[in-house]
Formats: C-alpha cells, structure tokens, sequence
C-alpha cells in the first residue's frame, strides 16, 4: 500500500480559546492522538505557527507551517500534497480534531482504496474522516480555490469510490468548540478502538 497521511492541523481554534489540539482528551492530547493515528505512514502535519514547536519528531514525520491559515483547507492541502514527492502515493487526510480515530480505522480506510479515487467511511448517507485520495484525484488538488474544502474534491463524480460501511461515531465526531471537546472526553472511554469491527 503506496500512502502517506496528512494531518491538517492550521486551525486557529478560534472557537475553543486555546490551542484545542494541545489540549488534553481521554489523557493525552489530540496532537498526540492525532500523530498516533498515523504512525504507520508517512506523515506530513501541516500545522499552525503556534503549534509547529509542540510536534515531537519522529522517523518519516514532516512538518509543514501553515502561516496562512485563513486562506482555508485547500490551502493546507496543497502544502501536504507540496511536501510529497512520490507522486504515484495516496494522500490520507486526517485532521487533527477527531481524537477518536485510532492507527488501526486509518490503515482500514487506505487499503480499502485500493484501485478507486476515493476512500472514506460512511454511515447513513454521513460521510466520515480520514478521507483518502488516490493518484488521480490528487493530482487535482492544485485545482481547488481559496476556501475550498476537501468536499469538492472528494465529491467530484468523475471519481470511483468506495465507502465503507461504520457503526461507530468516531469517525464523525470532530472537537470544535468546548462542549464538543467534553463529548469526545467522555466518550473516548466508551468507543471500542475503531478497526476492531468486523470488516463488511
């Protein structure tokens, strides 16, 4: 499997405050939580300026400053899609805010890719995070204009997708604002590590 992560993490947190990913969840921080769910990959962060000094180095691990970040998502995905020079990988986006998702759902999401465009997680008609791209719609990234999100790319219907079929909340559930950082601490205790459901 030719993939590499890319961790999206130039959010200024405005709503929360404080830096939300350097903030503690289930008893680390979703920093932490995020670059755990990555370990298996190559991984490039694209962070915000205050938060490039707080990400520990490690083998394979790239960090890319966002110091535009109100120019929006597209933006911090083409400095990832910048940072990779095989141009041949997938590109797994995972942003930093959804401390839920473990190495084992990450991996589950970039195999499942396999000859498609585009790989996610889907429940009810709700699509899910990490997002994974192949080649093809890679290559389309330099496209995307200031504010876009990955959803206009993700939704292209030139793509062959596939969406694989989740029960549990993790992969929907994203830390915005203080009371959605409580929900993710009280229900890190409760969720099963997500990739330890049986594959459909």
């Amino acid at each position: 499997m030719n993939a590499v992560c890319a961790i999206l993490a130039a959010g200024r947190s405005e709503r929360m405050g404080a830096q939300k990913l350097l903030l503690p969840v289930g008893g680390t921080t979703m920093l932490a939580r995020a670059l755990d769910a990555t370990r298996e990959f190559e991984t490039v962060v694209v962070a915000a300026p205050s938060l490039a000094g707080h990400i520990p180095l490690r083998p394979r691990l790239r960090v890319v400053v966002n110091a535009e970040p109100e120019l929006g998502m597209a933006h911090s995905l083409m400095l990832a899609d910048g940072a990779i020079s095989d141009r041949d990988a997938a590109l797994v986006v995972l942003l930093a805010d959804t401390p839920l998702i473990e190495a084992a759902f990450v991996r589950r999401i970039a195999e499942a890719l396999e000859d498609a465009d585009v790989a996610y997680p889907m429940r009810d008609g709700i699509v899910g995070h990490p997002v994974v791209f192949g080649p093809r719609a890679r290559a389309e990234l330099g496209r995307l204009e200031r504010g876009d999100t990955l959803r206009r790319l993700r939704d292209d219907p030139r793509w062959r997708r596939v969406e694989v079929p989740v029960a549990d909340d993790a992969p929907f559930l994203d830390v915005d604002t203080p009371d959605d950082l409580a929900t993710a601490d009280a229900a890190f205790a409760k969720v099963e590590p997500l990739g330890s459901e049986a594959k459909a």
